[in-house]
């Protein structure tokens, strides 16, 4: 059934060659989860496409491997051991837990000295690191040492968190590299800003600091050494500078649905000070707050380039809608930032309009109203 769309997966997106290592691995719902029922229904079908994708591949390019574990406590926690081992090989991962590296990089507690230390074990020994990830998981690998450490190698690594498998006749639809010019182009007016305005009809105002940050691209063509990206692709992102968001977001939706009446956000100081709403998607973040005052952070500014995105109850689609923005909290370490810990959850605004400030002051309309302008 999806064999048409694992092709185009394989061939156009990650670009694969004739000889090389694919990785394909899913999780499993917990013990200690209750999603609802369609949720869960997503998320099993999900587990199952990984596995005929994993099948697919071996049968056609070979090299292959499939790995499915318990499903993280959230997204940007570390996945376990036992898929480390599996893109990187017994004899890195062996010399991590040796030199107590691994304990850390798991826990996300990892040193300078302890992520460099990684890179050039991993560096020395790159032909052992897989050549192409597609992670299929439910939660986000994406702002993980894990993914960093394959990139490092110079492998591609595909992330499809909260995939459903209706998504490979609808955003995956996509023209590639129209999309892939527009969003080179997004990405280049935003590096001209300094500092970012956002506006929304439903009450969000934020201040967003960017000095020195780079906004790239995220569009889906993951074909060069060391390419990252999610699948659907589309967004221009950036990690914030820390400490300078300023404003309130007002979130409708969470991950996967929306939310029964809106929560609102307060941030001082590049963190959330406060939180107010009735809905129990508040308590849900409290506790996340309660676990890390690090998941408090304002991590990441992205804005949606996909114009075949369409669906708002799921994050990985409706953070590519073209038009809409996105802010997430807490982990950014592995895009830019310098905030480390096991959370990162993206919120989507609607009818933004985003203004670009330049260091003379000077303004610059990007959206308005949820249109593109450029």
């Amino acid at each position: 059934m999806y064999q048409d769309a694992f092709r185009s997966l394989l061939e156009i997106n990650m670009g694969i060659h004739s000889g090389e290592r694919i990785l394909v691995f899913s999780d499993t719902i917990r013990i200690d989860e209750a999603p609802a029922p369609s949720d869960r229904n997503r998320r099993e079908r999900l587990l199952q496409v990984a596995e005929e994708a994993a099948r697919f591949a071996e049968t056609t390019y070979g090299r292959t491997d499939f790995v499915s574990f318990s499903a993280t406590a959230a997204s940007g926690a570390e996945p376990p051991e036992t898929l480390w081992r599996s893109a990187f090989g017994n004899g890195i991962v062996d010399t991590l837990a040796a030199e107590g590296i691994l304990s850390r990089l798991l826990a996300k507690e990892a040193t300078e000295d302890d992520v460099e230390r990684s890179r050039e074990l991993v560096l020395a020994r790159r032909r052992d690191v897989v050549d192409v990830v597609v992670a299929l998981a439910n939660n986000s690998t994406s702002h993980t040492r894990f993914r960093s450490l394959v990139n490092a190698a110079g492998g591609r690594f595909a992330s499809l968190p909260h995939f459903d498998p209706e998504m490979f006749y609808t955003s995956m639809q996509v023209d590639w590299h129209a999309l892939a010019e527009r969003t080179k182009q997004l990405a280049a007016a935003v590096n001209e800003a300094v500092e970012i305005l956002v506006e929304t009809p439903n009450g969000t105002r934020m201040r967003i600091g960017k000095a020195g940050r780079r906004a790239e691209g995220d569009d889906g063509l993951l074909t060069a050494p060391g390419s990252f990206g999610n699948l659907p692709a589309g967004e221009v992102y950036l990690a914030p500078l820390e400490g300078t968001s300023e404003g309130v977001m007002v979130l409708e939706y969470g991950p996967t649905r929306k939310l029964s009446s809106p929560v609102e956000l307060i941030v001082r100081n590049g963190m959330v000070t406060d939180i107010r709403g009735d809905e129990p998607h508040r308590e849900w973040l409290e506790r996340r707050f309660a676990e890390n005052g690090k998941n408090r952070n304002i991590a990441e500014l992205g804005i949606g380039t996909n114009d075949r995105a369409t669906r708002p109850d799921n994050i990985l689609e409706a953070e590519k809608i073209l038009g809409t923005i996105h802010i997430a909290l807490g982990d950014n370490s592995g895009f830019g930032g310098t905030v480390q810990t096991p959370f990162h959850e993206d919120y989507v605004f609607y009818r933004p309009t985003l203004t670009a400030i330049a260091a003379d002051g000077s303004p610059t309309v990007l959206l308005r109203d949820g249109t593109l302008l450029l």
